[in-house]
């Protein structure tokens, strides 16, 4: 059965972006390299996302798209039309993504947003969760978790160093 991994990072206050879902912050203290980003990539063959998420890496990448090499599904009420590049779902999350887990392959990265990761969790679809936390603190802005009253246990399987960040891997309990 395929894993499905949060791979992401976020301000060392907890969040994923400014309000008007900026990442500047994260670019300026990004350091040199990838931080750990080529190795990750070769784990994944599937990439999960909100509209919202990807709507800003359109944006990020001057409308190009650059995880074409991989098995792209967009959560999306708004569209349908899929392209080369994306498939847009408005399906059942949970049984579609226990679908895809059960194809054979490499790991499901679930590329974000908050709203998105808080109905996988609600739905115990997360398998791991790999944080990169940036040296900057930035105050407001758009959290990795939201607030409610859901609680789940992880164990710490590695914390590392890379450039200016700190890694934390976690498996979920």
């Amino acid at each position: 059965m395929k894993k499905l991994l949060l791979y992401i990072a976020m301000s060392l206050d907890g969040f994923i972006a400014r309000e008007d879902n900026s990442l500047d912050w994260l670019f300026r203290t990004s350091g040199e390299g990838d931080n750990g980003y080529s190795e990750f990539y070769k784990t994944i063959d599937t990439i999960l996302m909100g509209r919202k998420t990807y709507e800003q890496i359109l944006i990020l990448e001057n409308g190009k798209f650059p995880y074409k090499d991989k098995k792209c599904y967009v959560f999306s009420r708004q569209y349908n039309e899929n392209n080369e590049c994306v498939e847009f779902i408005n399906d059942n999350i949970g049984d579609f993504v226990n679908k895809i887990k059960n194809e054979e392959g490499k790991r499901i990265w679930l590329v974000g947003g908050g709203e998105l990761l808080h109905e996988f969790l609600k739905h115990k679809l997360v398998d791991e969760i790999i944080i990169q936390i940036a040296p900057i603190i930035i105050g407001k802005g758009i959290r990795l978790f939201k607030e409610d009253n859901l609680e789940i246990e992880l164990i710490l399987k590695e914390t590392k160093s890379i450039n200016n960040f700190s890694q934390l891997y976690y498996k979920v309990k």
